[in-house]
């Protein structure tokens, strides 16, 4: 017999057995305020089809299904609650299974990778410190390696998504679409002011607003699962702004850099074309096409996207290792700036929208981290002084920390619980 998992981004599991709905677990209270909003309706939900006797949980985006009561069996019973516990998007006899008696390998090669992945802010402030301390570590690293590295990374990101997770996006219209202004709006604003307002030298001006340009980063993903956050959505976010990022990062650039620097908004176009939205697409393709193919793969990814990431900034940090010594500290005290300012307007304007706490704090943190890697292969492809990289290399360390601590204490405030004491 085949069943479906659902799980709403409330807490809410549910299951599907025999084409009946049911809560698997639902501490329903008619007078608590948390009940009385989402009882009705689910914003987004996670599936999965598995066998009953398969220790599986979701893990795959679908849309939306909405809930109106707790549904009964067609004898008019309850049905009863299903357990899952390990984490695939479908099960089969020859898939790999975490028991008790150990790990297989391919278990373990997943749980270095997550621990690599998770440490990622300590691997690239490591990377940049190396650049800083000893450029010379750098000098094996060649100019198209940089193209390569960040497309190959991005081939990643696509892997984690599939053209169904796109049409998620119709299910939570609101979010999207105010993060997506958000992203769009308060960093590039944001870099441009603060450049104004620390009056930075033109090239390291430039290199900031580029890196506020570019679209979410994908490490945001993990620190929003760590934040408590809706990771359906961050996930969506991120697969929009980078989409969308092939127009926006080279329209906003030469229109708020411009004044700068001479801007090449028709080779930055092209660049982002071959470097996001391609390799993108290919891995959303395999990921819906090849599933055994990612699937080999896939634990793979992670770790070599972080060495990608911490290679490629500090090598951008090394390429001018002796101009950040002497006015390092602007740099910094800019970046540090730029990303506290998105992620406080991305939650604050988020709540003052109407959007729920688990969005509000995916937004922010959407808002908050860039995709600095692109930054540098733009700005090390496209702008003929090498410090304009210097701002994208400092970025990514800042916002990997910042964001990184934000989740450590949001993951102690439970979202249903800010909820309720928001409420008037």
């Amino acid at each position: 017999m085949q069943a479906s998992f659902l799980s709403s981004d409330h807490g809410i599991p549910f299951c599907k057995s025999e084409g009946v709905l049911c809560p698997k677990r639902l501490p329903f209270k008619p007078n608590s305020p948390r009940n009385l909003k989402y009882k009705h309706t689910l914003t987004s939900c996670t599936r999965l089809s598995a066998t009953l006797d398969s220790p599986c949980r979701a893990n795959v985006i679908s849309p939306p299904t909405t809930l109106t009561s707790r549904s009964r069996s067609s004898t008019g019973r309850f049905l009863p609650p299903i357990l899952c516990s390990n984490s695939s998007n479908s099960l089969s006899a020859n898939d790999d299974i975490v028991h008790s008696s150990g790990r297989s390998f391919r278990g373990w090669v997943e749980v270095v990778g997550e621990t690599i992945s998770t440490l990622f802010p300590i691997w690239v402030a490591l990377g940049c410190f190396l650049g800083l301390m000893r450029p010379n570590s750098y000098n094996w690293v060649q100019p198209k390696w940089t193209m390569m590295g960040i497309t190959f990374t991005m081939l990643g990101m696509g892997m984690t998504l599939t053209f169904d997770d796109l049409k998620g996006a119709l299910a939570m219209p609101k979010e999207l679409f105010t993060g997506f202004f958000l992203q769009y709006s308060v960093m590039p604003l944001s870099a441009f002011f603060i450049s104004k307002l620390l009056n930075l030298p033109s090239y390291y001006a430039a290199g900031l607003i580029l890196v506020g340009c570019c679209p979410g980063g994908t490490a945001s993903n993990i620190v929003t699962y760590i934040a408590r956050g809706n990771v359906a959505l961050s996930v969506l976010m991120t697969a929009a702004s980078t989409v969308s990022a092939v127009v926006m990062t080279p329209f906003l650039t030469a229109h708020l850099a411009g004044q700068y620097v001479a801007v090449d908004a028709i080779g930055l176009l092209i660049s982002t074309l071959q470097v996001v939205l391609v390799p993108v697409l290919v891995g959303a393709f395999m990921n819906q096409y090849f599933k055994r193919v990612v699937k080999l793969v896939s634990p793979l990814m992670p770790p070599i996207a972080v060495a990608t990431v911490a290679v490629l900034c500090g090598n951008a940090i090394a390429q001018s290792s002796s101009a950040i010594r002497m006015s390092g500290q602007q740099v910094v005290l800019a970046a540090l700036l730029l990303h506290v300012s998105g992620f406080f307007f991305g939650y604050i304007l988020s709540r003052s929208l109407g959007v729920d706490v688990s969005s509000s704090r995916t937004i922010s943190i959407e808002v908050g981290m860039q995709n600095s890697v692109l930054g540098v292969v733009l700005a090390t492809q496209h702008f003929g002084n090498p410090l304009t990289a210097v701002p994208c290399a400092v970025s990514s360390v800042c916002h990997s920390i910042l964001g990184s601590a934000l989740a450590g204490i949001w993951r102690r405030i439970s979202p249903e619980t800010q909820e309720v004491k928001s409420e008037p």
